[in-house]
């Protein structure tokens, strides 16, 4: 970390000047492939991406702006081109020159997820034949090592598919689209937005000439505090607040996704799914449990040390470390609770285990009380048959 950088706590509250801000700021409709790739929408989005920074303050010539549009759609100047060898170039030697303590990377376009489960995004000279690339997580990589001095703190956008390579049956193969890396170091933390998980397409709307993620994505983003910095896990879940109706009225079905990066802990958080109606037939099914799984959860949210991560993770930590090792972690208390919840349940005295660790960080009788009456009804209702 460079010696005049912010400390990510800093920049964490929001007390980041906006001057030490940078963004790389990506929007590809048009690609070399032809008329076929066409892809209307990323454009517009990246320009109110811009257009957002600019209004938190965030200079101008900090904001690098690459750009393919589609000429009957976009008349746009002041950017640059967003083919594989200039964007190779800015995160390759431009960014490294540039000096702040917050990055931001949005990212619009045509994806794959390829067969090691790496999201390649398609610059604007790929073709059938030639299907240049960037590769997320090497791109990720390399921002988080000794290359990139400073920019502690670095915030992902993309919105694009995460289909599978081989669904598309390329007649050739995808080519490497890493970059190089320096030395690893423990001080950045990265928040990766995803429009969707993997496997899905992210959806456009042609007609309004956007992607719906990004649409939905700014107006949370004009809509939050922080300024240039705001919380990633509360932009997600509001996002993913919005997404979970989009879903429940049958309008969509992409699952947006935050991959978390910390010195020293990585998490994957994924949108809340569907109602069990509207899982797929080799799925898991209703959940049994009905209302006493219900009010066990209510139980716990009653303790106020379950809307705080950090004491979240100090209850998680008296727990038996062989089951912490399978629970589904999430930011969002009734998520991660319920994680919690049902994977505990798959030993016996797992959810009294539970108890005892909560008790044991707040020992208020009424909550333990209801907490306790709840576990029994719980428990009751799902004890095996005869």
């Amino acid at each position: 970390m460079s010696a005049d950088a912010v400390p990510a706590a800093a920049v964490s509250a929001g007390t980041v000047d906006p001057a030490r801000v940078v963004a790389l700021v990506v929007g590809v409709e048009r690609y070399a492939a032809g008329p076929r790739w066409t892809l209307p929408g990323p454009v517009r989005d990246a320009l109110r991406f811009r257009d957002w920074l600019r209004s938190t303050g965030v200079p101008d010539t900090n904001i690098l702006l690459h750009l393919a549009p589609a000429e009957t759609v976009h008349a746009v100047t002041g950017h640059r081109d967003a083919d594989h060898e200039t964007l190779r170039r800015v995160l390759v030697h431009e960014l490294p020159a540039r000096r702040g303590d917050v990055l931001w990377i949005w990212w619009g376009g045509h994806g794959v997820l390829d067969r090691d489960e790496h999201l390649r995004l398609y610059c604007a000279d790929a073709t059938d034949a030639d299907r240049r690339n960037l590769d997320l997580e090497s791109a990720r990589r390399r921002l988080s090592s000794d290359v990139l001095p400073g920019f502690t703190e670095q915030n992902w956008v993309v919105d694009a598919c995460q289909t599978f390579e081989e669904r598309h049956r390329p007649a050739v193969t995808i080519p490497d689209g890493s970059l190089p890396a320096g030395q690893r170091l423990r001080v950045h933390r990265q928040s990766v937005l995803l429009a969707a998980d993997r496997g899905q397409r992210a959806a456009n709307d042609p007609v309004g000439g956007q992607g719906v993620f990004s649409d939905i994505l700014l107006r949370e983003l004009a809509a939050l505090p922080g300024g240039p910095v705001p919380d990633p896990e509360a932009l997600f879940a509001a996002v993913r607040g919005r997404f979970d109706r989009l879903r429940a009225d049958g309008r969509h079905t992409q699952v947006p996704t935050l991959h978390l990066y910390r010195p020293g802990h990585a998490e994957h958080l994924p949108a809340s799914p569907g109602p069990p109606a509207a899982r797929s037939a080799d799925g898991p099914g209703p959940d049994r449990t009905g209302g006493g799984l219900a009010r066990v959860v209510d139980a716990l949210l009653a303790y106020p040390l379950m809307s705080d991560r950090d004491e979240r993770q100090t209850m998680v930590a008296e727990l038996d470390p062989v089951l912490v090792g399978r629970m589904p972690r999430h930011a969002v208390p009734r998520t991660d609770v319920l994680g919690i919840l049902r994977t505990l349940r798959r030993r016996p005295e797992g959810p009294w285990d539970l108890y005892r660790a909560v008790t044991l960080l707040d020992d208020d009788p009424d909550r333990a009380a209801e907490l306790a009456e709840a576990l029994r009804e719980f428990l009751a209702d799902n004890r095996p048959a005869p």
